[in-house]
C-alpha cells in the first residue's frame, strides 16, 4: 500500500496546505475534492463594513434563527440555535447532556468520535443492533458521512419517539440533509431529539461556519446560555439570512447538483471506480488501491479523501460543471502512472 505522508489527510478533508507541501511538484492549481461542499457556492453579499465595525446585533441572531427555521421545516424558531458551524454543535452537545451509555453508527464522520472519546462510545453497525437501541445516547449521520447511507424518515421517527419515552437521547447530524431533506426529521417535535444541520456545505460557504443546533425549547435555552449574546460574526448572520430566505436558488441548486453528481458518477465509472456510496454532495467509491490512487491523484494536484479504517475506500467531492474534465484527466494520468 502506497504511503500518504501528509497524516491529516486521514482525519478529514482540506488540509490543502498540507497536501501542497506533501506533493510540491503536484500540477496546479489543486482541485479540492477532499470535502463534500458545493462548488458553486450561493452569490449573495457579505457583511457590510458598518455591520464589521459593531458588535453583532442579537435581534438579527433571532431573526436568522427564524429565517433557518422556516427553511427547515421547524414550526417552532425557539428550538433553532445557531452556532459557529456544525462542528462546533456537535462538540458541545457532550457538555450538555448526562448519560453513561453512548452508541454511534458508524461509519462516522471523526468529529463525533473525537466529541464523545471521554466516554468510550461504543461503535455499532446498524440502528438494529441492540446497544444503539438501548445507550444512553445515540449518534448517527443521516445522509451519513462518509458512506452516503441513508435511514427512511418513518423508521428513524419511531426509533427516536420510543427512546425519548425511555429518557433516551438521539443525535441526528443532518450536515447534508439538504440534498436528501425527505429524510430529515428536523421538524420533529420530541423531548430528546437533536438533530445538527450545516450552513457551509450546501450552500458552499465553509468558511463562514455556521450551523444550528435543533432541540427542545429547555435544552435550546441551556444551549444560548452557553453561546452568550455574539455566538456568531457579522458575515455568518447576513449570508445565511439571505441564503436561507432564498428558496428559488435552493431549489435550482439541488437539481443541479443532482445532475453534477450523475455526471461525476460516469468519469469516475470511466476510470474503472465502482461507486458504491454516498449523496449529491459527495461519492464513496470501491477501489482496491484507494490509498495508492490518492496519492495519484495527489501527484496530479487532486485532493481527495482516504480513510486509515477503509483503505479500499475514496470519498470524491462534486467538482463544478468547469472541473469535470479536470478529474478524468487527473483519473487517467494517475491510473497510467500506476
Amino acid at each position: 500500500m502506497a504511503s500518504i505522508p501528509h497524516l491529516g489527510a486521514l482525519r478529514h478533508g482540506g488540509r490543502l496546505r498540507e497536501a501542497t507541501a506533501a506533493y510540491p511538484d503536484a500540477r496546479g492549481p489543486w482541485l479540492d475534492l477532499s470535502t463534500g461542499i458545493n462548488p458553486e457556492p450561493w452569490p449573495g453579499a457579505r457583511a457590510s463594513a458598518e455591520a464589521l465595525r459593531t458588535l453583532p446585533d442579537p435581534a438579527l441572531l433571532t431573526e436568522l434563527e427564524a429565517v433557518a427555521a422556516r427553511a427547515f421545516g421547524v414550526s417552532d424558531p425557539a428550538r433553532v440555535v445557531a452556532v459557529a458551524g456544525a462542528d462546533a454543535a456537535l462538540r458541545l452537545t457532550p457538555l450538555l447532556l448526562d448519560g453513561r451509555d453512548v452508541a454511534l453508527v458508524a461509519p462516522i464522520y471523526g468529529g463525533h468520535v473525537e466529541a464523545w472519546s471521554a466516554r468510550k462510545p461504543l461503535m455499532v453497525a446498524s440502528l438494529d443492533d441492540r446497544r444503539a437501541i438501548d445507550a444512553d445516547i445515540l449518534v448517527l449521520v443521516n445522509p451519513n458521512n462518509p458512506d452516503g447511507r441513508q435511514v427512511a424518515r418513518a423508521q428513524l421517527a419511531e426509533l427516536v419517539e420510543a427512546r425519548s419515552a425511555l429518557g433516551r437521547w438521539t443525535i441526528v447530524d443532518e450536515a447534508f440533509a439538504e440534498v436528501t431533506p425527505g429524510i430529515s426529521v428536523a421538524a420533529l417535535e420530541i423531548e430528546r431529539l437533536i438533530v445538527l444541520r450545516s450552513f457551509g456545505k450546501f450552500y458552499g460557504l465553509p468558511g463562514v461556519r455556521l450551523g444550528f443546533v435543533i432541540c427542545d425549547r429547555n435544552l435550546a435555552r441551556q444551549l444560548r446560555v452557553v453561546l452568550g449574546d455574539w455566538p456568531l460574526c457579522a458575515d455568518a448572520l447576513s449570508l445565511g439570512l439571505g441564503a436561507y430566505a432564498d428558496a428559488a436558488w435552493r431549489a435550482t441548486t439541488s437539481a443541479c447538483l443532482a445532475t453534477q453528481a450523475r455526471n461525476v458518477d460516469a468519469v469516475l465509472s470511466a476510470a474503472g471506480l465502482a461507486v458504491v456510496g454516498g449523496c449529491d454532495l459527495f461519492r464513496w467509491v470501491e477501489a482496491p488501491d484507494a490509498h495508492r490512487l490518492f496519492v495519484g491523484l495527489c501527484r496530479q494536484g487532486v485532493l481527495t479523501r482516504p480513510f486509515a479504517e477503509h483503505p479500499t475506500r475514496l470519498r470524491f467531492g462534486i467538482p463544478s460543471r468547469q472541473n469535470l474534465e479536470r478529474l478524468r484527466e487527473a483519473l487517467q494520468a494517475a491510473r497510467h502512472a500506476a
